[in-house]
């Protein structure tokens, strides 16, 4: 059996295309488009790359927006000065922070900073409370994607025994509330470092999302045949038979997809998902405060 693919790159562009049209309606009717205002703090190559790729996606759905880049030496009070101009700003609907952050800047008090009601990571202190409360004003995008691309597919998660591996803020835990969540139901397990057993818990699982921060870390002997594997990981590893010298590879070993029978591709899966589930809020950031419906 070789696994199905979760597409997460073909759900992502029908995502984006009904997010271009709600924009349009909204433009149509009067109102000013929606804004996202990205802040970079350092010149990680690999977060510029991520910034450039939101920034791109946003403007063609008709987002409106800006990056604010600052020195790698930059200090908190000037990042938190920044991130208070956004707050204020009317014209700026969703702000974000874009992580890693330089070693002296604390990513818990940037959190705090950004305005709950503009904090399209989902990431601020209210907002993991609305979520854990089953009351969510922003899911984060990535567990958000992930539910997404389980859902367009037709794989039903009410009641299923669901392992995650991972328990970061931005990914493990909100996806925990969020599966756990009444009216999605799913039973829920989290592995994390200090966890035992994944040979034995891995196989109980009907459903794993294995954000575990390691490169092809779920192995075959993990997984139960026939479950639905969603990698969340996306790493680059040395390969000398690669046309560059490597290759781009999950959480997920490549030997995983003929056990399983879906499995989301690295890739192609829930990373395009993510940057359709930032824009999403940040449309719906926008809808709120114009006073419209997601639709409208």
């Amino acid at each position: 059996m070789s696994a199905s693919i979760l597409d997460g790159k073909a759900l992502a562009a029908d995502i984006r295309r009904r997010l271009t049209e709600t924009v349009a309606r909204r433009v149509e009717a009067g109102l000013r488009p929606p804004s996202l205002r990205v802040i970079l703090v350092g010149d990680d190559p690999a977060s510029a790359i991520y910034v450039r790729n939101k920034e791109k996606a946003a403007a063609k759905v008709g987002i409106t927006g800006d990056v604010e880049s600052l020195a790698a030496d930059s200090s908190a009070e000037e990042l938190r000065q920044r991130v208070e101009a956004a707050n204020a700003d009317p014209g700026v609907d969703g702000l974000l922070v874009q992580l890693p952050l330089p070693e002296q800047i604390d990513p818990a008090q940037v959190r705090s900073w950004i305005d709950p009601e503009k904090d399209v990571d989902g990431l601020h202190p209210e907002n993991v409370g609305l979520l854990a409360s089953g009351e969510p004003r922003f899911v984060p995008c990535t567990p958000a994607g992930c539910l997404a691309l389980l859902q367009a597919n037709g794989i039903e998660v009410s009641g299923r025994r669901v392992l995650i591996i991972g328990r970061s803020l931005i990914v493990g835990r909100p996806l925990a509330n969020l599966l756990s969540m009444k009216g999605v139901d799913a039973t829920v397990t989290i592995y994390h470092s200090r966890s035992r057993d994944l040979e034995r818990l891995g196989p109980q699982a009907e459903i794993i999302v294995a954000a575990a921060g390691q490169a092809e870390f779920l192995r075959a002997e993990h997984v139960a045949e026939g479950a639905v594997v969603v990698d969340v990981g996306i790493h680059r590893v040395d390969d000398p038979a690669a046309p560059k010298g490597y290759r781009l590879t999950g959480d997920v070993h490549p030997e995983v997809r003929e056990k399983a029978s879906w499995i989301s591709p690295v890739p192609g899966g829930v990373g395009p998902m993510t940057i359709a589930m930032l824009l999403k809020n940040t449309v719906d950031a926008h809808g709120r405060r114009m006073g419209v419906d997601g639709d409208g």
